[in-house]
């Protein structure tokens, strides 16, 4: 298992996993994700913000990272903070509890960016993960 910046030739493999995440929150929840923008995505990869856990070569999850979220945060915002947005799965490496992995490697990504505090956008239905 590894984690690394994705890079524009995973560009093809981010959206297929933005689209099963999408349908997958179709299938559970009421709220679910846009389509996103080419230019969003190529943007947080050129900036080295979306980011990829590989297993056995595969692309198994995706997420992008920022440091600052003043639209869902608010005030909170002006905190020490990583926030993390978008984690997709592919779903054959769904339940190997990947978005736990994702939170240890952001405690020390938060460290080394002096960042006090990790939070998480997700889905307002989405309680598992919530909790």
């Amino acid at each position: 298992m590894m984690i690394q910046n994705s890079n524009l030739n995973d560009k093809e493999e981010i959206f297929k996993l933005y689209e099963l995440a999408t349908n997958f929150q179709k299938e559970r929840y009421t709220v679910h994700w846009p389509i996103f923008k080419d230019s969003l995505i190529e943007s947080e990869i050129k900036q080295n913000r979306q980011w990829k856990l590989v297993i056995d070569g595969q692309i198994a999850c995706i997420w992008a990272t920022t440091f600052s979220d003043p639209q869902i945060w608010q005030e909170k915002n002006s905190d020490p903070a990583v926030y993390i947005h978008r984690i997709a799965t592919h779903p054959n490496f769904r339940g190997r509890q990947l978005v736990q992995h994702i939170v240890n490697w952001a405690k020390d990504y938060a460290s080394a960016n002096d960042k006090a505090y990790i939070r998480m956008d997700t889905v307002g239905e989405n309680t598992n993960l919530i909790t």
